[in-house]
């Protein structure tokens, strides 16, 4: 008998030491069934066992071991809807050219950044925006730009949207085929002079330089993707919708979550109608052993870029005659692998940028889905940056997911009309437009084209400002979210995009651990200034994978 009373008080400490109680911080949970709690409790396997009054909680599990909030700010764990883990990665692996301020700044971080480099290796960089130049610098530059600074070493710089490269001679000379004529790529552009390429190409024809590189072997796509999760549990991110994965990345991230386990949560993407949506077809959706990785969507493109002038419009470029962008896809082939990943119970999720890529993608859906457009398909728009007003209700009535990256329009501002005009740009980056219309929206930053903090979208969705408060009141202010739209967005919306709203996005009973613990309430912080909100510690599955708390 006093066996079995022993072995009943060895078992009910041992449970009750498997449970923690999250106190003394105020809980934002994004559950409208209690938005607001005191304190939190969740077992060993990082499942939500209670939220609510601290009190109450400390009476129904008082020997849950505590963790301190130190009077912070909880929220569900940060999800960006739509960002490049090795792209990420890769970026922080190159010279950064973000923020450069003219040709003659470009230069020299290259020249910094090749002294560390080996005789004959390729100089690769990313971030350079011709549009933070000086106006007599603001057309494309050329190969000449970089011939005299490096005139051996071969140099291959893509622009900060990702859809434009830049060149010099020693990286054109070891392109696989001639790049000179008349000819161009399917969905894409060399620009040329007197047949002769400048230096820039547009979107697919930067396959012609990116072929030219030597391949990227398996231990160096390891280490990129080590150093984007390290950077995004740091900012408090618990999950990235990977826009755009091939077999072999897949590859390198599920042996990443056998040998070390990863960080965060990864909703991968398939890289177009290739080898990774064929595996999907063959053998089924992806999902890891360890729940942290998973594909179950294809990612396609429609278009290009607003900056590069690629994204495609109904109507000339307000800033240049006679162009209206770039179909990076046919409307055949976007069809075909719509039709494809239909069959196959997959996801799409498109990139669309300018007005007309989203009509097209919009159409292609209605016609592919038929009378299967009320189902549960969570089909996607990724972008969904320059709508025709009248199209914005489209994506309600087919259950279309608008997936937006809220720093594009604090990074656009400062030109985006003068490509679109101003009757266009009413249908610009239109975030309450969508909401008030029933859309959906999954919000996240597109990194490495922009910033990954989350804080930076947070605080771009609330204020429409850059980060010195301008303009006044907002850009378009009209556009602009509540604080809460714009967390529900980076959490239970986010979740909602990738079929995971049971499982994470708010902190409610039965639901995963994964929280932030945050110095300030984002719902409070945000009056026009830098956002400064510090994140302290990142928990998934009820486990600190980032601590930084401050001293007691």
């Amino acid at each position: 008998m006093r066996a079995c009373w022993w072995l009943l008080v060895v078992s009910s400490l041992v449970q009750a030491q498997s449970l923690t109680r999250l106190e003394n911080a105020q809980i934002i949970t994004v559950d409208a069934a209690q938005p607001i709690a005191e304190a939190m409790v969740f077992d060993a396997e990082g499942r939500i066992v209670a939220v609510g009054e601290r009190a109450r909680l400390a009476a129904d599990w008082p020997q849950a071991q505590t963790l301190d909030g130190r009077g912070g700010t909880v929220v569900p764990g940060l999800i960006d809807a739509h960002g490049h883990v090795l792209g990420l990665g890769l970026a922080l692996m190159r010279a950064n050219l973000v923020d450069a301020q003219s040709k003659g700044e470009v230069i020299e971080r290259l020249k910094a950044f090749a002294a560390q480099l080996p005789e004959g290796a390729w100089l690769l960089g990313r971030g350079w925006d011709q549009n933070d130049w000086p106006e007599a610098e603001r057309e494309f530059p050329t190969a000449a730009d970089l011939d005299a600074a490096f005139p051996d070493r071969p140099v291959w710089l893509r622009r900060i949207d990702g859809h434009a490269g830049w060149a010099n001679s020693a990286a054109m000379r070891l392109a696989k085929r001639d790049l000179s004529g008349d000819w161009q790529p399917d969905g894409g552009e060399i620009l040329r002079k007197d047949g002769k390429p400048t230096g820039v190409f547009i979107d697919s024809a930067m396959a012609l330089i990116d072929d030219a590189q030597p391949a990227l072997d398996a231990p160096l796509r390891r280490e990129a993707l080590r150093r984007a999760l390290r950077g995004l549990v740091a900012e408090g991110i618990t999950g990235v919708h990977d826009a755009g994965v091939d077999k072999a990345t897949l590859q390198a991230m599920a042996e990443l979550a056998d040998a070390e386990g990863l960080p965060l949560r990864i909703y991968a993407m398939a890289d177009g109608d290739g080898a990774a949506l064929q595996a999907l077809c063959d053998d089924g959706l992806y999902r890891h052993a360890s729940g942290r990785l998973q594909m179950r969507a294809v990612k396609l493109y429609a278009d290009g870029a607003l900056g590069s002038r690629g994204a495609l419009l109904l109507a000339d470029y307000s800033d240049a005659h006679g162009q209206r962008g770039l179909a990076v896809t046919s409307a055949d082939a976007l069809e075909a692998a719509m039709q494809r990943a239909r069959r196959c119970g997959v996801q799409v999720a498109t990139h669309a940028i300018g007005d007309a890529a989203n009509r097209r993608v919009l159409d292609l859906y209605a016609r592919v889905l038929g009378n299967e457009h009320g189902s549960d398909h969570r089909w996607r728009i990724e972008h969904a940056q320059i709508v025709a007003p009248g199209d914005i209700p489209r994506f309600a009535s087919l259950g279309v997911i608008a997936s937006m990256q809220p720093t594009h329009a604090t990074s656009d501002m400062p030109w985006a009309e003068q490509r679109v005009g101003a009757r266009r740009i009413v249908g610009g980056y239109a975030w309450r437009s969508f909401r008030d219309a029933g859309v959906r929206l999954a919000l996240g930053s597109d990194f490495p084209v922009e910033a990954s903090d989350p804080q930076l979208g947070l605080h771009a969705s609330i204020t429409r400002q850059d980060l010195a408060g301008q303009p006044q009141g907002g850009w378009y202010a009209q556009q602009r979210l509540t604080a809460y739209e714009a967390l529900r967005g980076f959490t239970l919306d986010a979740a909602y995009a990738a079929f995971d709203e049971a499982r994470i996005g708010s902190l409610s009973p039965g639901k995963q651990a994964d929280f932030v613990l945050l110095a300030r309430s984002p719902l409070r912080q945000y009056e026009g200034a830098k956002p400064e909100n510090v994140v302290w510690a990142t928990y998934v599955d009820g486990r600190a994978v980032y601590q930084a708390l401050p001293s007691r």
